[in-house]
């Protein structure tokens, strides 16, 4: 059987839950604050995925205005029953401090494509929540419980309670059926019924370098719930030259011929720092059940780096080069910030040919901001944009982003200097939390005040370099080699436990007067690089 190197989903895909239906496999993956939310990819041989939709699409069955960094859509469950497809997710609003304001919905639809319905509130007790169907038809939704009072009791275990699907709630008692191991931090529940056994498997030790996969499991439902002998099936936490780290997470699935594999989520990390710039990203793992009717990971618990899968992956597809035209539609690869009003950030159809952005509110900002971005996938790439933008002063910018959050990004603008004369400026957060003030690290550099200007970047590995180019002028270096490697979750203004994405890439406009000021975009390319320094490359 050909061997695949993980991850399967690179780039910002962590949170995997997988579902095969007949011969297709399905993985949900969180979003976050990106819209639309949930990225739900299909497979026919578990090593090709392509992304089909992301089922979060109208105001009402999300609004992520003044979500802060990180908050919005965690966690994803995609399930199948009564001829449906069922996905249940959490927006949350609020992340630090005590309290967490985490809201749990369940949405369906016929078809993977949709169209999905509008959603079902259940519940705000706790986030990572899932939907298990029984084989007597009953449903149970289960997530982790949330005490503000005193640490380590935030995490407080596992909830179970029915859920009647014909009332849309939830029903009969609630069960506090598992509070996990010593590693704590239980969470990210998942339910399976094999042999007698309930199961349960569940993260812990946060998102960070301790992260693990827990399972357990109970002749009822309801519990007690036994841990597993080995209790994490899958943990990186005791190997830190392990080239998969943060390795937890994950879900289960069987394929056809009797297999059975746990997708879950890992970190690479680059530099000394061990900084995680391509996110939490989806890997995939083969297990087997023993004699005992415990489950046991494929030379586990570490995660393995190259694992056998019956499809080959396509590594031309993976290493093309991406030309994006804006003719009609916006590409699936691009998402945005937060709002589901998109044409009050851009548009497709005003300017033929252009991506036309209007400018709103600041970049980082929590409620409006126009940014459309690409999630970065490759340790090295090249990308870059024609812009037309006719600023006025220096409260109007348009360009091209390196964007992780509020706390880091780089970003070379056009704007103008207070007397109208346009200029280039590269803005950047790096490292500034938590005062939150740009740094700029080089000084402004004049152009024309007219023509379209022509800008790009380049990433090897920690180093970035922005270039600019004039009508029919050569790509020129612009400011110093800035470094990259802050585009990580480990930069993001919470470290390890509190920043959850990753890097992207894309075009943003602003307009802090008001006014709207609008910028075209023609056109936007994002080339992959085989870079020798790469040492986690795919």
């Amino acid at each position: 059987m050909p061997q695949i190197t993980n991850p399967i989903l690179p780039g910002f895909n962590p949170d995997p839950s997988i579902l095969r239906v007949g011969e297709d496999y399905y993985i949900a993956t969180s979003t976050f604050e990106w819209y639309p939310g949930v990225q739900i990819h299909h497979s026919r041989d578990l090593a090709n995925w392509q992304l089909v939709t992301r089922p979060l699409t109208r105001k009402s069955q999300l609004d992520m205005r003044g979500n802060p960094d990180s908050c919005g859509v965690w966690a994803p469950c995609l399930s199948h029953a009564d001829g449906l497809f069922w996905l249940v997710y959490t927006d949350v609003k609020r992340k630090d401090g005590s309290f967490k304001d985490a809201h749990n919905y369940i949405v369906t639809a016929p078809a993977i494509e949709g169209p999905w319905s509008d959603p079902i509130y259940v519940n705000s007790s706790g986030f990572d929540p899932s939907l298990f169907h029984d084989d007597d038809g009953r449903k149970y939704f289960v997530n982790m419980l949330w005490d503000h009072r005193v640490r380590p009791l935030l995490f407080a275990g596992i909830a179970l309670q029915e859920f009647d699907p014909v009332a849309g709630r939830l029903v009969g008692p609630i069960s506090n059926i598992y509070q996990g191991t010593d590693l704590k931090l239980v969470e990210g529940p998942h339910l399976y019924k094999r042999n007698g056994w309930y199961y349960l498997l569940t993260a812990e030790g946060g998102t960070g370098y301790d992260h693990a996969v827990t399972f357990a499991r109970s002749r009822n439902i309801d519990g007690p719930y036994e841990t597993h002998p080995d209790q994490h099936i899958l943990t990186a936490k005791d190997d830190p030259l392990n080239p998969l780290q943060r390795a937890g997470h994950g879900d289960l699935v069987d394929s056809p011929d009797g297999k059975t594999y746990l997708v879950h989520l890992a970190g690479r990390p680059t530099t000394q720092k061990r900084r995680c710039v391509l996110g939490r990203e989806t890997a995939i793992q083969e297990a087997f059940w023993g004699k005992d009717d415990w489950i046991h990971v494929k030379q586990g618990p570490l995660p393995s780096l190259h694992v056998e899968l019956p499809g080959t992956r396509d590594e031309a597809a993976y290493w093309a080069e991406q030309r994006y035209e804006f003719d009609g539609a916006l590409h699936r690869d691009f998402q945005w910030l937060r709002t589901p009003e998109t044409d009050r950030i851009f548009s497709l159809t005003a300017k033929p040919g252009a991506l036309r952005l209007y400018g709103r509110e600041s970049i980082g900002s929590w409620f409006e901001q126009a940014l459309v971005a690409r999630r970065q996938t490759h340790f090295s790439y090249d990308a870059e944009t024609v812009l037309d933008f006719a600023p006025t002063d220096e409260r109007t910018m348009a360009g091209l982003a390196a964007y992780y959050g509020r706390y880091n990004f780089f970003y070379l603008a056009v704007t103008a200097h207070a007397d109208g004369q346009r200029e280039l400026l590269i803005m950047s957060s790096e490292a500034s939390f938590p005062d939150g003030k740009l740094r700029f690290p080089a000084l402004p550099v004049p152009i024309p005040n007219t023509g379209t200007v022509r800008l790009a970047l380049t990433i090897r590995g920690p180093a970035l370099q922005f270039f600019y180019a004039l009508a029919g002028a050569e790509l020129t270096p612009i400011g110093p080699v800035l470094d990259a490697s802050v585009l990580s979750d480990e930069c993001g203004g919470h470290a390890e436990h509190g920043s959850f994405t990753g890097a992207f890439v894309g075009v943003a406009a602003q307009d802090l007067n008001g006014t709207a000021s609008p910028a075209d975009f023609f056109g936007f390319t994002y080339r992959p690089v085989r870079d020798p320094s790469d040492r986690y490359e795919v």
